[in-house]
């Protein structure tokens, strides 16, 4: 497919999403959030997934300027719509992932680009990157999911801090808090995150994309609910042909060659 707002490049098992609206800094136009939304529905063999911006920006929102094009937040409910219709099944898509998603926050990642690096498995971010939830700036709320996964990151003290006050968390202190994985050097950031992609697209797949089910339903679930689910992941897992690879590079005393089945 061709996209316009992005730019998706596969290489083997990894493929690397690059929102391409450098001029203003990856600001997120309803196209976009499609684009991406599509991007993640036409994964293929992928095994992982990394998410970058081009430029000096990671994502600083959602695209205000487009307010012109088709109405799509100026109109009546136009906000409501444009979450629903867009923003929304495009966070969605990256959080119920089958694969790992790795976001690489090389700048501002304000608004729905804060929640779309939060939406990540690995957030690592650059020492030039903050993230930031200014709406209550222009007296509106965080969206795109933002409530749901700040609060459960940080807990309900920070998360209140970052939403109400509308402060800008640097690299080192979203590390600090637990919000992201890792915070790096801006020379180094791309490095970091494609070794750990890398690493991940080559791991044992069912077993990755199970304990990310098995999370998501900790988040809400029972103690009970979450052991009965991990019982019968580790029975889909135990039967993977990377578990027998896994359980025979043990006994050999070598490294597992995972192919992802």
């Amino acid at each position: 497919m061709n996209y316009e707002a992005i730019r998706v490049e596969t290489n083997g098992p990894l493929t690397t999403i690059t929102l391409n609206r450098p001029d203003r800094l990856n600001a997120m136009a309803p196209q976009m959030a499609d684009e991406i939304g599509e991007a993640f529905y036409d994964l293929g063999d992928t095994r992982a997934v990394l998410i970058t911006g081009e430029g000096k920006g990671f994502c600083s929102g959602a695209d205000l300027a487009s307010r012109g094009e088709a109405n799509a937040f100026a109109s009546k409910g136009g906000s409501h719509k444009a979450l629903q219709n867009h923003y929304n099944p495009m966070i969605n898509q990256v959080m119920r992932a089958d694969v790992p998603v790795i976001c690489a926050v090389n700048g501002p990642a304000a608004g729905v680009g804060c929640s779309l690096a939060l939406a990540a498995d690995f957030t690592i971010a650059s020492d030039k990157a903050y993230f930031l939830q200014a709406f209550v700036n222009i007296g509106l709320i965080p969206d795109g999911g933002s409530t749901w996964l700040l609060a459960r990151a940080i807990g309900r003290a920070r998360a209140t801090r970052m939403m109400m006050l509308g402060e800008k968390i640097g690299a080192a202190q979203a590390e600090d808090w637990g919000l992201i994985y890792k915070a790096v050097a801006a020379d180094s950031l791309m490095d970091e995150a494609r070794s750990l992609a890398d690493k991940l697209a080559n791991g044992p797949t069912l077993a990755i994309k199970t304990m990310k089910r098995n999370i998501a339903l900790a988040m809400d679930s029972t103690v009970q609910q979450v052991v009965l689910a991990e019982a019968e992941g580790q029975r889909l897992a135990g039967a993977s042909d990377d578990a027998k690879e896994g359980g025979m590079a043990f006994l050999q005393k070598r490294k597992a060659e995972f192919k992802g089945k």
